[in-house]
C-alpha cells in the first residue's frame, strides 16, 4: 500500500509541527526533504504555493496547511491525548502564535529587512507573547493544563527559532518556566526523531 507523501523541510517551523503530529500519532509516511531553490514539480504540481509541509495521501487528497495535517494526523491515532483539550482555546492561542507572534519573530530575527525600527522593538512586542505563555506555565506544566496539548506543539517550533536569535538574552530572561518547557521539547525524543536527515528530494 502506498505511503502518504509528505514534503518537508527539516527547519521550517510549520513542517516540523507537522512531522511532530505525524510521528506522535505513528503514521509511517514517505518523507521528501526539499531544497527550498529547487522545488520538485510534483510538489508544485500538487501545491503551486510551493511551500511545506504538503502531505498528499494515498487516495490524491493534498493538505496544504501545517495545522490541517496536524488534525488529520491525531485524528488518525491521538496515543498522547493532544486533542483531549477546549479546541478553542487551542485554536486561539495557536492564531496568535501565527499571526502576531510570527510577524515578530519575523522582524526580530531580519531587522535588516525591517529597518523601521532596530532589533530590540521587534523583541519586545515578541515579549508580549511569551509573557502570556510564562503566566500560563506558572500555573500548569503545559500550555492549556497539565498535559501536553496540540497547541504546545505546534507553537513550539516558533519559541525556538525566537530563542535561538539571542540565546544569551533568552538563556537570561525572566521567562524561567518558558525555558524549561522550551527545553522539555529539546530534548524529547520525538524532536530527536523528527529532526532526523532526509536526502533531498529533487525530481
Amino acid at each position: 500500500m502506498a505511503l502518504p507523501i509528505l514534503y518537508s523541510y527539516r527547519r521550517c517551523p510549520y513542517a516540523m509541527r507537522a512531522r511532530m503530529a505525524i510521528w506522535a500519532a505513528n503514521i509511517q509516511v514517505e518523507v521528501r526533504e526539499i531544497f527550498l531553490r529547487e522545488k520538485p514539480a510534483h510538489l508544485l504540481h500538487i501545491s503551486p504555493k510551493g511551500t511545506v509541509p504538503v502531505l498528499q495521501l494515498p487516495d490524491g487528497t493534498v493538505l496544504e496547511q501545517s495545522l490541517d495535517i496536524m488534525q488529520w494526523a491525531l485524528t488518525q491515532n491521538d496515543p498522547q491525548g493532544w486533542l483531549n483539550v477546549d479546541r478553542e482555546a487551542v485554536n486561539h492561542l495557536i492564531a496568535i502564535n501565527d499571526g502576531e507572534f510570527k510577524q515578530a519573530l519575523d522582524r526580530y530575527k531580519y531587522p535588516d529587512r525591517y529597518p523601521e525600527h532596530a532589533q530590540p522593538f521587534y523583541r519586545e512586542q515578541g515579549e508580549h507573547f511569551l509573557q502570556r505563555l510564562e503566566a500560563a506555565l506558572k500555573q500548569h506544566d503545559y500550555l492549556l493544563g497539565e498535559t501536553a496539548s496540540m497547541a504546545d506543539v505546534a507553537i513550539f517550533p516558533f519559541i525556538r527559532q525566537f530563542a535561538a536569535v539571542d540565546a544569551a538574552w533568552f538563556a537570561g530572561s525572566e521567562y524561567v518556566k518558558l525555558r524549561g518547557w522550551l527545553d522539555g521539547w529539546l530534548e524529547s525524543a520525538l524532536f530527536a526523531q523528527v529532526m532526523q536527515k532526509f536526502p533531498t528530494y529533487t525530481e
